[in-house]
């Protein structure tokens, strides 16, 4: 493992650390700071000539900052003489625009993965993708991990009985089948219809959820709109115990306000691919480490090992 190096941007110190404990390394030093201006400086701090480097940093908000400070640390890496970079990305931003679905919109996905490229990534290492197919806007190879394993171990843990997984849309039936295929539960779908891209309307719903405890499956909470429209169906439609089930806690907008006033809702569990601030942390929202299943996935990388067990 001497030829292994792990570095962190500002995005999220704390899961960096934590990988580098599981993979037995110390964190590498790097000096990531803003000249007075605002523009971001980067100085690698100790000799990476010809070494695996792993850069930790999700593009989560302030998505620009954190993403111009991973490219600006890709490059110094690049010109450094690294051997190969891997960019570990647990929550990857700019991923809601992935199609041209309107006149005159970007694919920002596309971009973002071209901007990675560009800046010196060999490949690039990420969890709960909001749509597979970003993995085919690179030209490197793409790891693309799931949390689902973290999710089921904590709610095997937990032993909740008549369960019920629910997908808050159509277009996540295809995880939350997962998820029920592993807990040995029915499935459940909200049918919904979009108002806006910040506010839905919970139609009804597909599925056996009367008396039931329900938990609802997705890949990100924005504002929380959909989640939270969803909740109120469920208990509209005679569900006991709601919990939710989301892999990135983005926690935007009117998010936290809506979690307080619903008193629907048991219990919202997400990972720490997204720091958890001080000021968004309730009694509600429990946070499980997604660090055991990355530094997992980086070890494997760095030996050539297989790491498609990982992606079940």
């Amino acid at each position: 493992m001497d030829k292994l190096a792990v570095f962190s941007g500002n995005a999220h110190h704390q899961l960096a650390e934590d990988i580098s404990k599981y993979l037995k390394v110390k964190l590498s030093d790097a000096t990531v700071t803003r000249f007075s201006e605002g523009e971001i400086r980067v100085k690698i701090n100790e000799n990476i000539r010809g070494k695996d480097v792993f850069v930790v940093q999700p593009t989560c908000p302030p998505a620009n900052e954190n993403l111009m400070e991973l490219l600006i640390m890709m490059d110094a890496m690049r010109r450094s003489s690294a051997l190969r970079i891997t960019t570990v990305i647990p929550y990857f931003g700019y991923a809601r625009q992935d199609r041209k679905d309107q006149p005159r919109v970007p694919i920002t996905a596309k971009l973002v993965a071209n901007l990675l490229t560009t800046a010196g990534a060999n490949r690039i290492l990420t969890m709960d993708l909001h749509a597979g197919q970003i993995q085919g806007f690179f030209d490197i190879p793409v790891d693309h991990l799931f949390s689902i394993g973290v999710f089921i171990d904590y709610f095997e843990q937990i032993k909740i009985k008549d369960l019920v997984v629910v997908s808050p849309d159509v277009g996540g039936i295809k995880m939350a089948r997962a998820y029920a295929k592993r807990l040995g539960s029915p499935l459940a779908i909200i049918d919904k219809r979009r108002e806006s891209p910040e506010k839905t309307e919970a139609m009804h719903i597909l599925g056996e959820v009367e008396g039931k405890n329900a938990i609802i499956v997705d890949d990100l909470i924005a504002t929380g709109s959909s989640l939270f429209e969803g909740v109120d169906a469920l208990k509209k439609a005679g569900a006991k115990n709601i919990f939710a089930a989301i892999a990135h806690g983005v926690l935007s907008g009117p998010a936290l306000e809506r979690l307080d006033k619903c008193a629907n809702l048991k219990e919202l569990v997400i990972t720490d691919s997204i720091p958890l601030e001080k000021n968004k942390v309730r009694p509600k929202i429990k946070v499980l480490s997604v660090a055991n299943l990355l530094g997992e996935a980086i070890k494997r990388i760095h030996n050539e090992e297989s790491v498609s067990s990982l992606f079940d």
